[in-house]
């Protein structure tokens, strides 16, 4: 059984911009938070990694790091270093439209060098609403504890560095990348951290649960009550409604509402389906009554959720809509 393929199976990564930074001790970096999922790789020398309310972490050389969106941090070559805004050497080094192309820059005082590859992901509304937001602020592969994080570093690395050279196929190159490095560095992060999380990455962690919650995935529009799905897990109706809210922290049906919801987001913004074609994937009969939930479920209507996202997609707002299944 393995429920997080089946969780991520139709999470895609729309668009990617990377970049490669030689940064020369002192030297500090810091970010508003972006967009969109920040992968990152550094070579030679190690750097720091400052977030507000936590200790300032060392990262290693070959570590993959993996920002959620959003998140306001500091990249430096020590703790407490001054830093440059991302931005503002953005504004200075970017060529074309910004988050179009790859982005190469030189920072820092002349000292001992950190080289910096990066990937800034832009995933499909599944996944911001399911799967990365729930994530804590960061995830970290070291590639001292998994041979897997080296494999997938010299990856990255040599995609980064093929991305500059603007060979045929390489914006689909860096997306598809993006897929493969948010799965492994999920692989690494569930087995030590699904006790501690909440919601369906939790209930992964038990088999009875992991079941109803692959069922669901499988067949979202399917007519599922709490008997079907405790069916499927295998338990009585009440264990089996107890153990999933006291798992995942929501009913079982509020849980399949909300990841109905936010599949119907990703075809929405796709926009290659009628409303009405998505309100039956999802399991209403009328697209009057999918909308009353999708509003319940996200504060806005169909259309106005369309507008807020085309509003965040063109750097207006990064205010996240709806709530995650669990």
């Amino acid at each position: 059984m393995d429920v997080l393929s089946e969780v991520l199976a139709i999470c895609r990564s729309e668009h990617a911009v990377t970049a490669r930074f030689s940064l020369s001790e002192p030297w500090g970096l810091s970010s508003d938070g972006v967009p969109g999922a920040m992968i990152r790789l550094a070579r030679r020398a190690s750097y720091w990694l400052e977030i507000e309310g936590m200790p300032p972490m060392r990262i290693e050389p070959g570590d993959l790091v993996m920002m959620r969106p959003g998140v306001p941090h500091r990249l430096v070559s020590a703790p407490g270093a001054r830093t440059t805004p991302f931005a503002d050497m953005i504004a200075r080094h970017a060529r074309g439209p910004r988050d179009e192309n790859p982005l190469v820059f030189e920072h820092g005082g002349g000292g001992e060098m950190t080289e910096m590859f990066s990937a800034q992901i832009w995933f499909s509304a599944y996944c911001r609403h399911v799967v990365l937001s729930v994530l804590p602020p960061f995830i970290r592969m070291r590639e001292a504890d998994l041979p897997m994080a080296g494999v997938l570093g010299q990856t990255m690395q040599g995609l980064v560095e093929e991305t500059l050279e603007r060979r045929a196929g390489w914006r689909l190159s860096a997306a598809r990348m993006g897929e493969l490095l948010l799965v492994n560095l999920l692989r690494a992060h569930l087995p030590a951290r699904n006790r501690e999380s909440g919601g369906w990455l939790r209930g992964l962690g038990d088999p009875n649960i992991a079941r109803a919650l692959m069922a669901m995935h499988r067949a979202p529009g399917q007519a599922w009550s709490v008997a079907t799905l405790a069916g499927e897990a295998g338990l009585s109706r009440t264990r089996f409604a107890e153990r999933f809210k006291d798992l995942v922290g929501v009913t079982p049906i509020s849980y399949l509402t909300a990841h109905r919801m936010a599949v119907a987001a990703q075809a929405m913004e796709a926009g290659t389906m009628p409303l009405v074609r998505i309100a039956e994937d999802a399991g209403y009969e009328s697209g009057k009554e999918f909308s009353r939930a999708f509003s319940r479920w996200s504060g806005l209507s169909p259309s106005a959720y369309l507008r807020q996202e085309a509003s965040r997609r063109a750097g207006v707002t990064m205010a996240p809509a709806g709530k995650p299944p669990g």
